[in-house]
């Protein structure tokens, strides 16, 4: 399972899990203001142009949609491209690959930006001993969110 421990700026932290990372994703877009693709979205410059039904030998290809045209050629018209608005900046594609792990854990940390993802049962156990944040000042009403959840969901008796 995946534990995240936010601390909103205007309210008391909070403990919530999701199983798995799609499950993970599926969260994070519902609570987004942007849609998913611009969250995350993998597409190549040949599927951006079939969206605007063209094809790469169409006459129009230059007028109607340059900035397409110059994405393949400079990386072809099958490359996958990247899209996180959050982890890369608004509109950038991309040719290195990132995950929608990575994606989505950087919207959520747009929104409330003092937050803890822990990826595995066993990182959430050892954030309740380890992390700094739930160990210190105003963090322990966190450590007690993600406390109360590990013993609901059984995960401190197999740690």
């Amino acid at each position: 399972m995946i534990h995240i421990v936010e601390f909103p700026p205007d309210g008391k932290p909070h403990a919530w899990f999701a199983f798995d990372y799609c499950d993970f994703a599926r969260k994070v877009y519902a609570g987004d203001a942007l849609p998913d693709w611009q969250i995350f979205d993998v597409l190549s410059p040949g599927e951006l142009l079939a969206m605007m039904e063209l094809a790469p030998d169409s006459p129009e290809v230059a007028a109607r949609a340059p900035a397409i045209l110059a994405l393949a050629e400079k990386h072809g018209w099958e490359t996958p491209l990247y899209r996180a608005d959050y982890l890369l900046g608004r509109a950038t594609l991309q040719p290195q690959a990132i995950s929608e792990a990575e994606a989505c854990a950087a919207a959520l940390r747009h929104r409330t930006p003092l937050c803890r993802i822990y990826w595995t049962d066993g990182e959430a156990g050892d954030g309740l001993e380890r992390d700094a944040l739930l160990n210190s000042g105003d963090g322990y009403r966190g450590r007690e969110a993600l406390r109360a959840q590990l013993i609901a969901l059984e995960v401190l008796e197999g740690l």
